[in-house]
């Protein structure tokens, strides 16, 4: 199984970065359970429960508050049912003008071939001193 979500994980990763929405929720489970790092800017949904509240309370946040963001994986970890992804978020918040370019883990679970938990951790302080709140 590690394989296979290894597999489904990059899929999803690399539909984002081609900007294929669809790609990336085709992946997900219908009851996917999301989870932003605490005190991360779009934590104040947590959990998000479905694509639709993913779509809306993360995604559409990304694309309007940002230019050029990017969550860059650079290696890929699998265990079971379980992928972690090491990697970089890079971009330039609009309203500041402040760009991040800040290290993360992301700790997704698959099953039946979906994603279906996602756990972010990455530096909050550094996400903070680029929108202008820390």
């Amino acid at each position: 199984m590690s394989d296979e979500s290894v597999a489904v994980v990059r899929a999803i990763y690399d539909a984002f970065a081609a900007g294929d929405v669809a790609g990336v929720v085709s992946r997900m489970s219908p009851d996917i359970v999301w989870n932003e790092a605490e005190n991360f800017p779009y934590a104040d949904g947590n959990p998000y429960r479905g694509p639709d509240a993913i779509l809306g309370g993360v995604f559409a946040r990304l694309g309007g508050e940002w230019d050029g963001f990017a969550a860059v994986p650079e290696e890929f970890l699998g265990a079971g049912d379980t992928a972690v992804v090491l990697g970089r978020y890079r971009g330039t918040h609009k309203a500041t003008g402040r760009s991040m370019d800040a290290q993360f883990a992301h700790v997704w679970r698959v099953a039946d071939g979906k994603a279906e938990r996602f756990q972010q951790y990455t530096d909050t302080l550094q996400a903070a001193r680029a929108t202008g709140t820390g």
